[in-house]
């Protein structure tokens, strides 16, 4: 699991950073909402640690943005207590908030509840518009027809199903479907984008995977 920190307080980052790795996770961190907007251009976490007091971009705005642009649930950290805050931040998109000064036992147990809720990579089945994946028996149904797709592409189509209408880095793509030590290039990619589109367009479905341009691909349903 990946998990993105912003805190403009380095050693709260720090301190966030030592007791997620210590649990397995993988962090990405930015001292502002700039820089983590900068991140997920490349990056897309499984969840957000976010400071709600940060200069700029304050941690509300970001949070709107993560939540409705990136469907990245987020914990917000808050220094304050009151109600007015926490509401805000509720309102902005947050799944949960724990108030400085926190016990790290009482971060990490929040990010793991909230992770199991949005745990989308682990889901048995995904739908989306008329697409039905079964990761069980690895299956694809479009309507009355079942489809049995080569693994990597299975994996691919997955991949993309999992955050419908959000644009995968290419390098992303490879990283999940072929592993980090993969030697191949994006060629191989764009093979199998090709053939998963071929499969799609031979059946009645109301989804496509997108090429954004210099970026990487996403799943949408058709209008």
């Amino acid at each position: 699991m990946k998990i993105l920190v912003v805190d403009d307080d380095v050693h709260i980052l720090h301190l966030i950073n030592i007791y997620l790795t210590r649990e397995g996770y993988q962090v990405l961190q930015a001292e502002n909402g700039e820089q983590a907007l900068q991140l997920l251009e490349h990056d897309l976490p499984d969840l957000a640690v976010v400071d709600v007091m940060m200069p700029g971009m304050d941690g509300f705005t970001l949070t709107e943005t993560l939540s409705q642009d990136y469907d990245v649930p987020v914990l917000l950290l808050t220094a304050k207590g009151e109600l007015e805050d926490k509401e805000r931040g509720f309102l902005a998109g947050s799944d949960d908030y724990v108030v400085k000064p926190f016990e790290p036992k009482e971060l990490l147990f929040r990010i793991a509840a909230i992770l199991r809720r949005f745990d989308k990579k682990n889901q048995v089945t995904v739908q989306v518009g008329k697409l039905i994946i079964d990761r069980r028996s690895f299956e694809v149904g479009i309507g009355e027809n079942t489809l049995i797709l080569p693994l990597k592409e299975f994996e691919l189509l997955a991949l993309l199903a999992s955050r419908p209408n959000q644009v995968f880095a290419r390098s992303m793509i490879m990283e999940q479907v072929w592993g980090y030590d993969y030697d191949g290039d994006e060629q191989t990619l764009n093979t199998h984008v090709k053939r998963v589109r071929e499969r799609l367009h031979r059946y009645d479905t109301d989804v496509e995977i997108t090429t954004v341009r210099g970026v990487g691909y996403k799943l949408e349903v058709i209008a």
